[in-house]
């Protein structure tokens, strides 16, 4: 099922390039849970093997029995995440491969975390949690998430992207009654708030602690 890597690179016509990781687990009778993993602006390119320096596709190459299936797209050079390429792309996969439907959850970073606001919020059925790590969205737009998992993340000391980017998100969420909200605000981190996001087992726990049947 694996190569030597633990990700097969996949080469997509007609939206975006990609990175597989499949689990050791990965079995035909059995639909997995997915993570759709969106990077940031510096990851853009052609070449897949810059996504497993980075955020979940760099974790599925430390650890092959994640038991998550992930997909890693990249984004050409010059160019933000298309919410239209990134939806066909979940349905090239999850017509391809034992995906739980209910159970596909979506983050990013920077870039993609700005990508994981404005997808979930075109979108939000689609997924049963969202993670956005120093990213952030369009606070008109809060109340299309009102019944989505949401868990935010920013560092506190960011630069490039203003701890206001998250802030304004969470509070719009808040005024549109949202329950199922975190938010992770880390004092002394700058951009890289993802390493120690993505380090943490607590966020898989918690996104499998969701269902989209649950969370629509």
């Amino acid at each position: 099922m694996h190569q030597t890597s633990p990700q097969r690179q996949i080469l997509n016509t007609h939206s975006y390039n990609y990175l597989l990781f499949l689990p050791k687990s990965y079995e035909a009778q059995f639909r997995l849970p997915m993570i759709l993993f969106l990077h940031g602006a510096g990851e853009r390119g052609s070449n897949l093997e810059d996504l497993k320096r980075i955020g979940v596709s760099k974790i599925v190459e430390e650890q092959p029995d994640f038991p998550f299936i992930v997909v890693s797209p990249q984004c050409p050079p010059g160019e933000r995440w298309s919410v239209n390429l990134l939806s066909a792309l979940l349905d090239d996969v999850i017509a391809q491969y034992h995906v739980d439907p209910d159970r596909v959850y979506l983050t990013g970073l920077s870039m993609g975390g700005y990508g994981t606001w404005h997808l979930a919020a075109a979108q939000p059925d689609r997924f049963a949690a969202i993670a956005p790590i120093c990213g952030g969205g369009k606070p008109e737009e809060a109340y299309r998430l009102k019944n989505l998992p949401v868990w935010a993340f920013h560092g506190a000391r960011d630069r490039i992207v203003p701890l206001r980017e998250s802030e304004k998100m969470v509070q719009a969420l808040k005024k549109c009654g949202v329950n199922n909200l975190k938010f992770t605000v880390y004092p002394e981190a700058d951009h890289d708030s993802w390493t120690q996001t993505y380090n943490n087992p607590m966020l898989y726990d918690w996104f499998l602690q969701h269902q989209r049947s649950i969370a629509t």
